[in-house]
């Protein structure tokens, strides 16, 4: 079954009074979202929720974002109408947002690569727009700190999506001058890191998949470029 079809079941649970507020609760953050089982609806409950709530950050729910989250989520057309109920069950306002990040944070406290893949995707729907708010960068701040994201990888994950950013080394997570094998093994434990397989591994649905290859793709132009500058 697809995430999507489990996801339509706790809908239809919480519909028929069979998951008592489970849906809601767990969108709002006020009901423990690992009771939900299965990790990949928690990860993609997680996703809808925190991306809904963020694209009112900057108090204008942008079609375009509301379309990124659409295409992030690669949501079946059969499925869209669970998708949007549970989007705007989240979206109805971002008061909370903090204590939704930190129950996520909780959850996924023995994985911290798994917050940075939900900070990734967050910024995928932030630029969607081709625009960082002011107020999208300070709620992805407040995540990201709640999440316990240091600033230099931070800057790493947005230099994925900010064309502005065309500093290979910060892709990678490092300082200009270090060693040739130290970017090598840079290199080769994002590309460890961020395999597809090993993002599915983490909970990631494989209905997201194609963000881990624009990120593979981020990580392999960053190596080329430094291969070339340097000779290498």
């Amino acid at each position: 079954m697809s995430v999507w079809g489990k996801i339509a079941g706790i809908a239809t649970g919480y519909a028929l009074g069979g998951v008592p507020g489970a849906l809601v609760g767990a969108l709002a953050g006020h009901f423990a979202l690992d009771r939900l089982g299965d990790r990949q609806v928690v990860f993609t409950i997680a996703m809808i929720s925190l991306a809904a709530k963020m694209t009112r950050a900057d108090g204008d729910v942008s079609p375009i974002e509301v379309q990124a989250v659409q295409d992030m989520m690669r949501v079946p057309e059969s499925e869209q109408s669970n998708m949007e109920r549970v989007f705007l069950l989240a979206q109805e306002d971002v008061a909370g947002f903090d204590s939704y990040a930190k129950q996520v944070a909780q959850i996924y406290a023995d994985s911290p690569q798994v917050l940075e893949d939900v900070l990734d995707v967050l910024f995928y729907i932030a630029y969607a727009d081709g625009v960082l708010h002011p107020a999208e960068q300070q709620f992805l701040e407040i995540v990201a700190d709640i999440f316990n994201i240091g600033t230099s990888d931070f800057k790493r994950l947005q230099a994925h999506h900010d064309g502005s950013i065309v500093d290979p080394y910060t892709v990678l997570g490092l300082g200009r001058h270090a060693e040739d094998e130290t970017v090598r093994k840079a290199w080769l434990a994002a590309v460890r890191d961020n395999h597809p397989d090993q993002l599915q591994a983490r909970g990631m649905p494989v209905e997201m998949m194609h963000i881990a290859t624009a990120r593979m793709a981020a990580i392999n132009e960053a190596w080329a470029l430094i291969q070339k500058e340097r000779d290498l």
